[in-house]
């Protein structure tokens, strides 16, 4: 067994174990006898239980996209749906990750903290998108606002794994359109989208709100 494949099979056992029992019911002789290594083994390559948590974060798929890939010059809407779409099929085949780390996000700090940080590089992807569609120009205010807003609606919907390969949903298109809408048309970006509760913003995944 070689260095990699062992600790492959560790994380791919600690990410069974903690879906289906959660982080804390899971000992670490459980996750080495699903992953069919020795006790041992366990600690020398995640010397504390949450390093394991830590590497399952980085696993998640990379977030960042180049602008140039979903710009379209002039067209928001339609750059802004293109960059959600490539982040949902990056995700697609992290449903499972995705929504165990936010549930453990709710007690553990090591993943509250690095699930806080990928918001914050979703939230610049989201802000160079807007920019590089819109030419700049724009407040800047609004385009904060309107960036950190579409962040936390996608942010919700992997950390739900509510989201699929198959086109976006009537209803999150309907606000992503709403943000781009406002925000063009130099209405303030804070603006509730329509359906939405004004007090349950993304299931209160906003930035610096995360689960604590």
């Amino acid at each position: 067994m070689t260095e990699d494949s062992a600790k492959e099979r560790i994380l791919c056992a600690a990410e069974a174990l903690f879906a289906e029992s959660g982080f804390d019911a899971t000992p670490t002789s459980r996750i080495a006898e699903r992953a069919g290594v020795p006790k041992g083994l366990v600690h020398y390559y995640f010397r504390h239980k949450s390093d394991l948590l830590t590497a399952l974060v980085e696993r998640l798929p990379d977030e960042r996209i180049e602008p140039a890939v979903v710009v379209v010059p002039g067209d928001l809407v339609g750059s802004l749906r293109r960059l959600v779409r490539e982040l949902d099929h990056r995700f697609s085949r992290s449903l499972g990750l995705s929504h165990l780390l936010w549930r453990e996000a709710d007690t553990h700090h090591v993943v509250r903290d690095a699930l806080h940080e990928r918001f914050q590089v979703l939230v610049r992807q989201v802000r160079a998108v807007i920019l590089a569609a819109t030419g700049g120009g724009l407040p800047a205010a609004d385009v904060e606002r309107a960036s950190g807003l579409l962040a936390r609606a996608v942010s919700h919907r992997h950390a739900t794994a509510r989201h699929s390969d198959d086109d976006l949903p009537a209803e999150f298109d309907g606000e992503l359109t709403f943000i781009a809408e406002a925000l063009s048309s130099g209405r303030p970006a804070s603006i509730t989208p329509p359906g939405r509760d004004p007090g349950a913003s993304a299931a209160g995944h906003e930035e610096g709100a995360l689960p604590s």
